[in-house]
């Protein structure tokens, strides 16, 4: 099965919003969207502003979306050399969400491969987000991303074969990010270890939506009107208390935390007095009650 057949799979008909940053996995996504019948495409671009070349990319995907007679959205943001990796994909998403808003879209398509699985996992390892960072590379019903089965190496071979141009990022070069130290350490692995690593990976999914479901039920008896239950909460071992946490947090809009947090959010549960906070993020913090556990936003 070629790429193509492979993405149109991932995609039903409809109207999308799709991510372009003109560097050759976006690039080759773009190329093979624009020849699958039935989607009505917006390309959109973010530049961050954290290189000084960007206002290139920017002109380069205008350009691209120009050649595929395609609407182009964009947006330029000063973040600066030293922004990190993670504010940089926070605004990236909103201002995608901005468009699919704005365009009345169905979701978001983005250039996400195999190779990516795969550094996501150990990168979220490394960061200590538990077993769903893992698997945390999926589509989901407003992000869909359908080159997650095909490499990076069967990109190059598409981009080469149909003769496309991309733009290269010097700062995929750069080892002060830490995917691109993870890329570097994975380059060269022989095809075994890559496999292994895909399996674990698909295996622990299968394993995560099991252990969701039994989440689900258990949250049913330790919660009332979105609260948690304190008393239920503390009777829980100190494991299945970390991963009722870190449930109730994603249910409450929260989905970024690491184990740390985690670990100290449930000690503060269940040994803090009454009435005492304990700050989750800018955003939000934990009201520990004597009866409940509640999550407030920081202006309420």
């Amino acid at each position: 099965m070629d790429i193509k057949e492979k993405v149109s799979r991932k995609l039903q008909p409809g109207k999308y919003v799709i991510a372009v940053s003109g560097g050759i996995d976006s690039v080759v996504l773009l190329d093979i969207v624009s020849r699958i019948k039935g989607l009505e495409l917006i390309v959109a671009h973010f530049d961050h502003g954290i290189r000084t070349d960007s206002k290139l990319d920017q002109t380069f995907v205008g350009n691209l979306a120009t050649k595929y007679q395609l609407i182009f959205e964009t947006k330029s943001v000063k973040l600066g050399s030293n922004a990190s990796e993670q504010l940089a994909r926070d605004e990236r998403y909103k201002f995608l969400k901005t468009v699919v808003d704005a365009q009345g879209a169905e979701g978001i398509i983005t250039a996400h491969h195999q190779d990516d699985v795969i550094e996501t996992a150990v990168f979220n390892l490394l960061r200590g987000t538990g077993r769903r960072g893992v698997t945390s590379l999926s589509s989901s019903e407003l992000i869909i991303r359908p080159m997650l089965d095909i490499t990076k190496d069967q990109i190059k071979q598409y981009a080469l074969r149909h003769e496309l141009l991309w733009r290269e990022d010097s700062t995929n070069q750069d080892l002060k990010y830490s995917r691109n130290l993870i890329r570097s350490k994975l380059a060269g692995k022989n095809g075994s270890v890559v496999n292994k690593l895909l399996t674990r990976i698909d295996k622990l999914k299968a394993t995560n939506q099991e252990l969701d479901d039994a989440l689900d039920q258990l949250l049913i008896n330790v919660t009332k009107d979105g609260k948690l239950l304190r008393a239920k909460f503390i009777s829980l071992s100190h494991g299945l208390a970390l991963e009722t946490m870190a449930k109730w947090l994603r249910l409450n809009g929260i989905t970024e935390y690491d184990s740390k947090l985690l670990n100290n959010l449930v000690i503060a549960s269940k040994t803090y007095k009454n009435r005492s906070r304990f700050s989750i993020n800018k955003a939000a913090y934990l009201l520990i009650e004597t009866e409940f556990l509640v999550i407030k936003t920081t202006t309420s």
